[in-house]
Formats: C-alpha cells, sequence, structure tokens
C-alpha cells in the first residue's frame, strides 16, 4: 500500500517560542494512513516516557484521514490524541463538523502541538499561512462565547474554530474541544490538554486546495455509488429523521442500557426520554461536511423559561445523563448536555462521576462534609447543574469527581472503589457489560479505556447469524450472550474501527447503517477517489499494526494498572463470580490470540 505523495502538509506550532512552521508530511509515517495512525505513529516516537500530561512536554495531535475534506461523503473528521490526564495513558477523540474538511483545505493534514504558551493564545489558519493571536480577552469564556467572539472579530461568520471552554482552562480531566454548538471531541480530556497549554482555540478559514475532488466520471461515479449505498440502508431514514437519541428506546427494549450507576440494567417508562419525541421540536436539521445523514437538530422546547434553541442531544448523553443518573425528564436531559457542551466537559465522564456520587450517596459512603448541602438523590436535576459547576469552579464535591471517577476512588476511600464504573480510568459508556459480552471485551481492551465508540461492536447484533457463521465459523458470534468467537468479533471491530478512524470518515454511515466492517463499500470509494489499488487486506493489516502500536504506547507510558480488564463491580454482579471471570478470560486470551500478541497481551515491536 504506497501512500506517499496523497497527504497535506504537517503544521509545527511550538508555543513555548510562539513559532509555526510547515513541513513535509513524513515519508516513514504513511503506512499509517494519516488520521488516528499518523498521530500514535508521532507520538510512540516523540513523546518520553514520565511526560506529565499537563506538563508543556505533552504533544496534542490534530489530524485529518486519508480523506477528509475530500470529494467522499461523510468525510468530516479529525483526529485528536495526546497523552490523556484522565488516564495517564493514550487520550483519543475525533470530531465532526466542518474543522477537518476546512483544514484540509488548507492543504495541512497535521497539527502538532508542544509546548506551553505564556500567554493565553489562539492559533489562526488560512490559505496565507498560520499565526499566533492573542486570547487573553477569551480568558474565562465559554467555548460558544469563544467561537463568536473570534469571528465577530475576523468578520467571518464561516470560520471553524475548535475551542475550549471554562472546563479546559479548568483542566478537569475530561474537558472536551468543541467546534460549532453540537460538535465535541469529548473523551479522555483533550480539552485539558489545549487549556494546559493556554491554547484556547484552533481557527481555520477555508482554503483554495482541492484534496481528492471528483472531476472524472470515474471518481462522480465512486461517490454517487457509496451515497447510494448509505441512502439504501434499512435504517437511513430513521437515523436522518431522529438522530442517534431515537435509539434510546430500542436499547432499552434490547436489555443491554446501563442505570443508576450500571446497579441496574433497564429503566421503566423509557418512552419519556426517547429521542423520536422530539422530532416535533426540531428547528433546523443539520450535519457534517459532505454527510448524506445529516443527524445534527436545533430544537425549540416547550415549557422552558428561555427562547434559545437547545442542540439534540446524541445516543450517549441521553442515556448518560439521564438513566445512568436517574433522571427521566428528556427536558433536564437536553438542557445538561447543552451546558457541558458550552462549559467544554465530555458528557460521558461528567455523568458518570455525578451517577457515582449519587450510588455512594444512597450507599451512605460519601461523607457529610463531602456532600455539604446537595441532595444527592437519584434524577435531582438540580443537583446535576450544581455539580457540574463546582467541577468547573474546583469546589465542593466537584473538586474530586473533576478528577474523574478512578481518581474521586481512590481519595473517597471506604469501598468506593467497589462502585467507580472504569477501564483504565475512563468511565463507561451507556451499555452495561454484564449484558452483552462482545461490548464487555471491547470495554476491557479499548486503547483509550472503557469506551464503546473506541470499538464500535455492532456487528455483535447488526449482522446476521448467516454472515457471523460465514466470517467466525459460527452464528454463536452474533448471540450477545454467548461469549463464543467473540474475541475474533471484537478484532474485527477494533482493526475496522481504527482503519476508519485513519479514513476520516464517519462511524454512522460506514458501521451503523452499512453494517460495513470488511469495508467493501470504503474500498471502492477510496480507490475512485484516488486512483490507487488499496485491497481490504492492506487496510486490515495497517489496522492491526496501528492496534499494536496503541497497546505498546500505552505500556510505555502506564504508571498505574494498565491491564484489559473489566471492573470488579461486574464480576460481583454475576451469580457464578467465578464462572464469569473465566468467561472473560476465555474472550480475551482469543482476542490476544486473534490480534497475534502473547497471552498476557503484548504485541511484538512493529517493523
Amino acid at each position: 500500500m504506497n501512500l506517499t505523495g496523497q497527504f497535506g502538509q504537517v503544521l509545527n506550532v511550538d508555543l513555548n517560542s510562539n513559532q509555526c512552521s510547515l513541513a513535509a508530511f513524513p515519508e516513514s509515517a504513511v503506512k499509517y494512513i494519516g488520521g488516528r495512525g499518523f498521530n500514535i505513529w508521532y507520538l510512540y516516537h516523540h513523546l518520553p516516557a514520565g511526560t506529565d500530561p499537563l506538563a508543556p512536554e505533552n504533544i496534542l495531535l490534530l489530524s485529518c484521514g486519508l480523506l477528509t475534506g475530500s470529494s467522499a461523503p461523510a468525510s468530516a473528521r479529525l483526529h485528536i490524541n495526546a497523552l490523556s490526564p484522565l488516564t495517564g495513558i493514550l487520550g483519543s477523540s475525533n470530531i465532526g463538523g466542518y474543522a477537518g474538511a476546512w483544514l484540509s483545505s488548507c492543504n495541512i493534514t497535521s497539527i502538532i502541538v508542544t509546548g506551553k504558551s505564556q500567554n493565553p493564545v489562539y492559533l489562526y489558519i488560512d490559505s496565507n499561512g498560520t499565526r499566533l493571536m492573542d486570547a487573553s480577552h477569551l480568558k474565562g469564556c465559554d467555548a460558544f462565547e469563544t467561537q463568536d467572539i473570534i469571528k465577530l472579530s475576523h468578520k467571518n461568520e464561516k470560520l471553524r474554530i475548535l475551542a475550549i471552554g471554562q472546563g479546559g482552562e479548568s483542566k478537569v480531566r475530561f474537558a472536551a474541544i468543541m467546534s460549532g454548538r453540537d460538535h465535541a471531541a469529548g473523551r479522555t480530556g483533550m480539552g485539558s490538554v489545549m487549556g494546559s497549554k493556554n491554547l484556547k482555540a484552533i481557527v481555520i478559514s477555508k482554503g483554495t486546495h482541492k484534496h481528492f475532488p471528483a472531476v472524472t466520471l470515474l471518481q462522480k461515479k465512486a461517490v454517487k455509488d457509496y451515497v447510494s449505498e448509505i441512502k439504501k440502508a434499512s435504517e437511513f431514514n430513521f437515523f436522518s429523521k431522529y438522530g442517534g437519541a431515537g435509539y434510546v428506546k430500542w436499547v432499552n427494549d434490547f436489555g443491554i442500557m446501563g442505570s443508576r450507576n450500571y446497579s441496574k440494567i433497564g429503566v421503566r417508562n423509557i418512552e419519556k426520554i426517547d429521542g423520536r419525541q422530539l422530532h416535533k421540536n426540531v428547528v433546523r436539521s443539520s450535519g457534517c461536511f459532505r454527510c448524506p445523514v445529516q443527524c445534527k437538530a436545533d430544537l425549540k422546547l416547550d415549557g422552558m423559561d428561555t427562547d434559545e434553541n437547545f442542540t439534540r442531544p446524541e445516543f450517549e448523553p441521553v442515556i448518560n445523563l439521564g438513566p445512568k443518573c436517574g433522571l427521566n425528564d428528556l427536558n433536564q436531559i437536553i438542557k445538561l448536555d447543552n451546558l457541558c457542551g458550552r462549559l467544554g466537559i465530555d458528557t460521558t465522564s461528567t455523568a458518570s462521576v455525578i451517577a457515582f456520587a449519587m450510588d455512594l450517596f444512597e450507599k451512605k459512603i460519601l461523607s457529610p462534609d463531602l456532600v455539604g448541602d446537595l441532595d444527592l438523590s437519584w434524577g435531582n436535576a438540580a443537583t446535576m447543574e450544581k455539580l457540574i459547576y463546582q467541577m468547573i469552579e474546583d469546589k465542593g464535591l466537584g473538586k474530586i469527581l473533576c478528577l474523574g471517577v478512578r481518581k474521586a476512588a481512590e481519595i473517597i476511600g471506604k469501598g468506593a472503589r467497589q462502585h467507580a464504573a472504569h477501564v483504565k480510568g475512563l468511565e463507561l459508556t451507556a451499555y452495561h457489560p454484564t449484558a452483552i459480552m462482545g461490548t464487555a471485551l471491547g470495554y476491557a481492551v479499548s486503547s483509550r479505556g472503557g469506551d464503546y465508540n473506541n470499538v464500535y461492536a455492532s456487528l455483535e447484533y447488526s449482522w446476521s447469524e448467516t454472515r457471523a457463521e460465514n466470517e467466525f465459523g459460527t452464528r454463536e458470534a452474533v448471540n450477545i450472550k454467548s461469549i463464543t468467537a467473540k474475541g475474533k468479533v471484537i478484532k474485527k471491530a477494533v482493526t475496522t474501527n481504527i482503519i476508519v478512524d485513519c479514513l476520516g470518515i464517519c462511524k454512522v454511515p460506514v458501521l451503523s447503517l452499512l453494517k460495513s466492517f470488511n469495508l467493501e463499500n470504503e474500498v471502492r470509494l477510496v480507490n475512485g477517489l484516488t486512483g490507487l489499488n488499496i485491497s481490504n487486506t492492506d487496510l486490515f493489516e495497517a489496522g492491526e499494526k496501528i492496534a499494536a502500536v496503541e497497546k505498546l504506547f500505552n505500556i510505555k507510558h502506564a504508571n498505574d494498572d494498565i491491564e484489559d480488564k473489566l471492573p470488579q463491580m461486574f464480576i460481583n454482579q454475576q451469580s457464578d463470580q467465578k464462572a464469569a471471570q473465566q468467561n472473560f478470560e476465555t474472550m480475551l486470551q482469543e482476542y490476544y490470540n486473534a490480534m497475534g500478541w502473547d497471552e498476557k497481551g503484548i504485541p511484538p515491536e512493529p517493523a
């Protein structure tokens, strides 16, 4: 697979000296494709072990995938990596919208940010060059205000901006990077890395570079065929109309949704918070660059004491701020989700630490001095809002919770660790790991910690039994209660997910709608647009190589235990705990064997 000459330039930003410089894309990195692959290649070779994630020595990378900003449908994605202040291992997040496409239009594939500015700055990029500009006047502004002020000062409403809010400035360990109102690089605290570097925003004006434009009949056909495949998907109209929030009732009825800090599975009266009922409140639909799905929406809510519009939450925020915290008021869930976006903090980790506190309160583990005047009973939206502000302001119980659930449990003590739902320090997402075996394994082996979207193992319930038998040799591979073949299933999910992040396209059309875990459609699209002759084998070999380097990076940088395991709380929930542990170990060893790693999960060094 020869990708030489297919990438734009690399922008090096040294905040110690406030200097920016452009360089050619490294020849030795092209086999890692781009996006997520380039980032881990660079970090593995350039970030020394023992680096403090919040120190100037940490390296922040933002990289377009191979197709980001091209004529390819849904080619919006930008991948962001650094050493995570939340987990101490690989920080990894991905964002859509238009920022990645605009960066590609300036013929820049990657931004590498090092050092720390003495004063707050923002990076400005356009076709004429790059420069660092004073951002002192933006200090204390939320992520939305920051974008509005910058656009006004440049008299350009079409700028695409990646900004942090007070969460990043306060170095909340799970601070997010926001673009627009509803695009977030949420997980693993990349916003706090920006904050630690005094980098308030990255501002991009659309350039003139055309990245893989569809000019020839063959190229136009590749694009048209891919769009056609997406629109033919059985769930296209549903997803386009309701977004991810439309699947909340499904996950509850399917019996895999965690609630009340995972002490329960599912809730009653799920219809109250299912996203389908929000369709009547939609005032504008939108989406990312060149995406035919257009699954975003602005809402006007009934009964709210404000005239402002809200963005429609995605699937994860509804469940995490809702059932995970015992909240069943959809308006309040939307309000809290939008607040997290405005302040620039990850909704999943925010909701998880709140649910954790509510669980400890119910179990009388929290001391009165930590509780203070908070009513931490399940579903108290007012308390949830107070805790969010406490985290931003580094006050009260929020001063502990803003460190993440793993560190908070260590500080609180009194058995709190037994109720801390995380893997490698990253709080878990919506699915309950005792209810769906492939996802449970995916949580454990995910390179950024406990997270569904980093593995995206939807094939374990969306593929047919016939397809599973053809691919994995058994129909049991798509039985969510069975451990059979789950190591092979998760290998497929992990490597496919990595490749999609390297290509810079969205997982919704690829994995949710097309269920394209063998990437047949995507290979045709890549070759049709680029004129290359890449095979599925080429891509999956690259995906395996990248997965290995991510694991080696974590081994290199981990100070704490980074074993691929589930929290003990989920083993304890099983009627036969010994069998549950043995079943998990069986899946794990099958995964290691499928990946070609040793029995301890250590990959060979990359060639």
